[in-house]
């Protein structure tokens, strides 16, 4: 393995084991959240959320990646003083971006919790509304340092948001409980997350300070005229746009989750009944399955500059490479997390979330969990192949894709979610659906722009062997021993520490992962 391709790989390790650190903070916070505000409480907070994260995208989501990108495409061709350009010039529009968004959710809170059907979460849109601004500041910063393959500053930001809504959100969640009940508990919640984002966006500001000595010596090495800034400008918002729209179909379905799924049980169940099923599946359910799917979004977020600097040089056969790498490494760690999740689903949610709901309800999360689990192995190809398709410059093609998709899932949710006898469980097969259709769009694309060859064997029997030497054990101790890993912490631990000791040696041992891609041999910088 050469030393760029380790790079990539390293890149995706720092982000992916912070983004996996942060996913399961996430998960265990969502245990006294629970606790604090509620079923109920948990539900309003999961109504706040898809709103926020489409407006979060839409402002700020596009911009990031196309300043790694540029930067990226700048600083392989020797650029440095256009590349800063690149960062001063976005950093200007996501600060416009930033103010619009949180003007949108303040003004229009009332209007967004009526479109929810419950109006006690307006107070929450109003807590959440200054984070928008906050984060968009952030990813200005966020794409310069990866564009120069910095991921170490992402991954510690990333930190510190999660650190913060525990050491803040929390103590929030239970203060306005007290006083206000369950929706305004829900509010204490969304402001302790703005808080904390101010929080890492300090540490941003003061990582940017101090590594800014080091880059003007590359900048002072480039003696030709930079690009002006209309153009550099221009391109980013040409470039943002396709971006844009593509990584807000996601947040958008979430919404259009949020908006329709209380709604349609509502005709034949109880409001709080509805709201509790629907935090069920929103709250615990999609936060589990976006533990491993962290490890998605480093690939996707180190594959565009990678590929593009690749492509800036000229290089297609380093644009096969990594593309191919980044493709398998989706395979080796979608497979084993969609099975592994699949058939523990009920040990791994009885043990985190027995106190705050009943049997019943653990079931029925359970049933969601087995179905959701199948999704992450394609999400996780459908975020290799965007991240491929948006290095070169084929950003359009995953956002027509992912908008084909949801279009698919809306209606698989409106039959399904309609019928009193299926209810929320129809919600993970519309995403199933949904990321099918765009994981096997892109792909088809990928290897038509880059010229690969699909390869079963390295795709998918290598790994997918390695996955059923792990899984069978697994299935085994789950059949037998179920109750118990459901309620020993130990139990579960040893089973999925086999699991993972299996998996790692079978991928080894049938190739799905070479020696030379372990962390300890990774050679990335900082």
């Amino acid at each position: 393995m050469t030393s760029k391709q380790r790079s990539l790989v390293g890149g995706i390790s720092i982000l992916g084991i912070a983004g996996l650190i942060c996913k399961v903070v996430g998960v265990l916070y969502k245990i006294p959240l629970a606790n604090a505000i509620g079923g109920a409480g948990l539900g309003v907070y999961q109504q706040v959320f898809p709103t926020y994260n489409l407006l979060l995208v839409i402002s700020s989501a596009g911009i990031p990646v196309a300043i790694s990108r540029m930067v990226a495409h700048y600083l392989a061709r020797g650029q440095g003083k256009s590349a800063r350009r690149v960062f001063r010039g976005a950093m200007v529009l996501l600060s416009a971006l930033g103010v619009l968004a949180t003007l949108v959710m303040l003004v229009f809170s009332g209007r967004f919790a009526q479109a929810t059907g419950t109006m006690e979460s307006k107070a929450g849109f109003m807590m959440i509304a200054p984070s928008l601004l906050l984060v968009c500041v952030m990813s200005a910063f966020r794409g310069y340092m990866q564009g120069q393959r910095r991921m170490w500053p992402t991954a510690i930001s990333q930190l510190i948001e999660q650190v913060g809504k525990v050491a803040i959100a929390l103590p929030l969640a239970y203060h306005y409980m007290g006083t206000g009940g369950y929706a305004m508990g829900a509010a204490g919640a969304l402001l302790g997350t703005s808080i904390a984002e101010a929080a890492a966006l300090l540490y941003m500001t003061v990582d940017y300070v101090l590594v800014r000595p080091g880059m003007q010596g590359e900048i002072a090495l480039d003696e030709g005229r930079p690009e002006g800034y209309r153009r550099i400008v221009r391109d980013l918002v040409f470039a943002a746009i396709p971006i844009t729209i593509g990584a807000s179909i996601v947040p958008l379905a979430g919404a259009v989750d949020s908006f329709m799924l209380v709604r349609l049980m509502k005709a034949y169940l109880p409001e709080q009944e509805a709201l509790s099923r629907y935090g069920i599946y929103s709250g615990l359910v999609i936060a589990l399955i976006n533990v491993p799917t962290a490890l998605a979004m480093a690939m996707a977020t180190n594959l565009v500059p990678t590929i593009s600097a690749k492509r800036a040089q000229g290089n297609r056969e380093g644009v096969k490479r990594d593309a191919a790498t980044g493709m398998r490494l989706a395979m080796v760690i979608g497979l084993p997390s969609s099975v592994g999740m699949s058939l523990l689903a009920k040990p791994i949610l009885t043990l985190l979330f027995h106190k705050e709901y009943s049997p019943a309800q653990l079931q029925l999360g359970a049933d969601l969990l087995q179905i959701s689990a199948l999704t992450i192995v394609v999400f996780t190809l459908v975020q290799s192949t965007s991240g491929i398709l948006q290095g070169l410059h084929k950003q359009r093609i995953p956002m027509y894709t992912l908008f084909l998709g949801i279009i698919v899932k809306v209606v698989v949710n409106y039959t399904a979610v309609n019928m009193p006898e299926v209810h929320i469980t129809g919600a993970p097969y519309a995403s199933l659906a949904c990321y099918l259709i765009s994981a096997g769009l892109n792909l088809y694309y990928v290897l038509k722009y880059t010229g690969l060859k699909w390869s079963w064997r390295e795709m998918l029997l290598r790994p997918g062997l390695a996955t059923l030497i792990m899984a069978l054990p697994v299935a085994l101790a789950s059949a037998l021993w179920g109750e118990w890993l459901g309620r020993s912490w130990l139990m579960l631990g040893l089973v999925m520490a086999l699991a993972v000791v299996l998996y790692a040696a079978a991928a080894l041992k049938t190739g799905a992962v070479r020696r030379s891609e372990l962390p300890g041999r990774l050679g990335g910088r900082k």
